[in-house]
């Protein structure tokens, strides 16, 4: 599985196409699809963080992932998004997606959007790992696994 070509600008306000503007050799990927689903997507975060002190080469990234709006609409996500948060870095790395929902789904194999999904993609996109939902030990293991062999 491949992370298709899309669009989107983070919270620094620049734009960004993915996965060509992905920083890292590996990318961790969260991508929710509500906003209930960032309590899944904290639970995640302070691992994410660790991982990335112990991989120099990988980058932790924030998809949400929105149906496509007006540009008026837009904004007003955005800002509000980024009322909340404060942290430069996790502002660079928080990359709003307006798109058709159904069609990135499909393209990644993701049948629902009921929990949040988790990537790890290279720089190209290609998928090397998946998760979904909230964090759990067990997935941990996989993904520091799979880091290893990297």
């Amino acid at each position: 599985m491949t992370f298709p070509t899309v669009s989107g600008s983070n919270l620094l306000r620049e734009k960004k196409t993915l996965p060509q503007d992905f920083l890292g050799e590996l990318n961790l990927l969260f991508i929710p699809f509500q906003q209930w689903q960032q309590m899944e997507v904290d639970s995640w975060l302070g691992l994410a963080s660790q991982l990335e002190q112990q991989h120099s080469g990988l980058a932790a990234y924030e998809l949400p992932t929105i149906a496509d709006r007006s540009a008026f609409s837009k904004l007003f996500i955005n800002e509000g998004i980024r009322a909340g948060i404060p942290n430069p870095k996790t502002r660079q790395r928080t990359i709003t997606l307006y798109l058709d929902k159904a069609s990135f789904r499909a393209a990644l194999n993701m049948p629902d959007e009921e929990h949040i999904y988790i990537l790890l993609v290279d720089r190209q996109g290609n998928e090397l790992f998946r998760a979904r939902g909230p964090y759990n030990r067990e997935t941990e293991a996989a993904l520091r696994q799979i880091l290893a062999q990297a």
